[in-house]
């Protein structure tokens, strides 16, 4: 049978999807009432997932400096104490450290299913590492370097070498089963389809021993009559309209349609429902009977899937993104911190109330979060919904909130929020007031599609700001850029552009002009 390119195919529906959004997307997503059964699953308590690449990875470094540190502190400590200092052997530790990690990869002893398992993460490590000195020697043999290589040296480094990594994977296998029992390492999935297709999956996946897969529940876009109360003994959450608030309600890592690609229609319909969600969406292959080329497939255990949406900022990415969150705020809120004084005595001497005010706000996935700003209106006219647009010369503003207002000041007690609260980040799309209207309607009213640009952490300032969307929206044109921008910054992240929106926005500042 001939292959298709699956990758450009499901690409094409996804981007058909997104297009599709603007006059299919749920017009207003308000917290709707779920089954018992979706309830009772959304209200067990879930900690955060950990990931199984940022756990390879650290693995990986610590791997690396423990084998470096052995050989350096053994070589310093001995040989460079009877022969002297010779950068050669410090260079042949790093090239034994550097091809120990090759030879651990290779040998698979870095994926974290292994790390559960006693003997066969030791098996592969002491396997591997073994092989590295065996091939040590022998390249020192063909350089004809045997005769300069101290042997007690080299068999201490061996030796001590294994007795660490091997207390090291012992140590590591403890840590990974105390997660593993805590659900940190599972994958919470819902499968979309109550019939025999969702069935076959089901017990496909539960077949797979070493994906972390653990499937809450099924959902379906059709009437009971049509769909299986239980599939593969798993209940049915409710119906596909009900993702959405699930997903908002639990941690959800993985939505998983068990519909043949056949059924395109129904699966256009219900992606557009679900695009606006922080979550990976996959099509199953496993019954299809059309076949793609190999790696057009993404894989769980054995099961083929087709990618569909990813959630954006995982992994290394989330990690590298929360340091510069932290690292970079706390160095802005120290160099800010005279400016915020001297703003806090001037709005304190202006009006009387308080300096601060907590403002809801929509956060990570639809969440509520407090952002902190200066007050910037009378206290007793103030509007912590935000449920009544700020205008220009509005009675409202005090003298100092139209100019900490103009110039953004109002907004720098959000490092507190990026610091220490941790639900801002520096970067990203502007946390919108859960009341925020254009004239009388709200802003997921007026966008189709607006609570995807909820997918990631909101930002102190964003794309859509540096390029002039920020302040009144009094158009349906503003808030739509907005969103446009915010979804753009969205599938385009990186740390280099959240440097390149921090170094532009005192200049957007600057320039201005609907900033009330």
């Amino acid at each position: 049978m001939e292959t298709i390119d699956a990758r450009s195919m499901i690409n094409a529906a996804a981007t058909a999807t997104a297009v599709a959004a603007e006059g299919a997307a749920p017009r207003r997503e308000r917290r709707q009432r779920l089954s018992p059964a979706a309830l009772a699953v959304a209200n067990e308590k879930v900690r955060p997932a950990y990931s199984p690449i940022v756990i390879s990875g650290v693995v990986r470094i610590a791997d690396f400096v423990v084998i470096a540190a052995v050989g350096t502190t053994l070589y310093l400590g001995y040989v460079a104490r009877l022969d002297g200092f010779s950068w050669g052997y410090l260079l042949a530790i790093f090239a034994v450290a550097a091809v120990a990690i090759v030879c651990f990869q290779a040998a698979d002893a870095y994926d974290a299913e292994v790390f559960r398992g006693q003997l066969r993460q030791l098996t592969r490590m002491i396997s591997s590492w073994t092989f590295v000195f065996l091939l040590f020697i022998a390249v020192s043999f063909l350089a004809k370097q045997v005769g300069d290589v101290s042997r007690l040296w080299l068999s201490t480094f061996y030796l001590c070498g294994l007795g660490l990594l091997t207390g090291e994977r012992l140590l590591l296998r403890l840590v990974v089963r105390r997660w593993a029992r805590a659900g940190r390492l599972d994958r919470r999935t819902i499968i979309v389809g109550a019939d025999e297709n969702g069935e076959k999956l089901i017990h496909a996946l539960d077949d797979e021993a070493d994906t972390n897969i653990r499937v809450l529940g099924v959902f379906d876009d059709r009437g009971d009559e049509r769909s299986l109360a239980t599939c593969a003994g798993r209940p049915k959450l409710g119906k596909v309209d009900d993702i959405v608030e699930f997903a908002r309600r639990t941690r959800i890592d993985l939505v998983l349609f068990a519909l043949p690609i056949s059924a395109e229609t129904r699966l256009l319909e219900m992606l557009k429902k679900l695009w606006v969600l922080p979550v990976d969406v996959r099509l199953s292959a496993h019954t299809n009977k059309l076949r793609f080329r190999p790696r057009a497939y993404s894989y769980l255990g054995k099961v083929p899937t087709l990618d569909v949406f990813e959630r954006p900022i995982t992994d290394w990415d989330m990690v590298m993104k929360w340091c510069f969150d932290r690292v970079v705020g706390a160095l802005a809120l120290i160099v800010a911190s005279p400016l915020l004084l001297l703003t806090a005595i001037a709005v304190k001497l202006d009006s009387k109330g308080p300096v601060l005010f907590r403002q809801k706000r929509f956060g990570f996935n639809n969440e509520r979060i407090d952002v902190f700003k200066f007050r910037s209106l009378y206290h007793e006219q103030a509007d912590p919904t935000a449920s009544k647009v700020v205008t220009k010369n509005d009675p409202r503003v005090t003298r100092v909130g139209r100019f900490i207002r103009k110039t953004s000041l109002d907004e720098l007690p959000q490092l507190f929020n990026v610091v220490f609260k941790g639900n801002l980040s520096l970067v990203g799309p502007r946390p919108h007031a859960v009341q925020g209207k254009l004239q009388n309607r709200l802003f997921d009213e007026a966008v189709d599609g607006y609570f995807a640009r909820h997918r990631v952490k909101p930002g102190i300032t964003g794309w859509a700001q540096v390029n002039g969307w920020r302040g009144e929206v009094d158009s349906e044109e503003k808030i739509q850029r907005r969103v446009e921008y915010d979804l753009y910054y969205i599938e385009n992240w990186s740390v280099l552009f959240d440097v390149a929106i921090l170094l532009k926005t005192p200049l957007a500042l600057v320039r201005a002009v609907n900033a009330y």
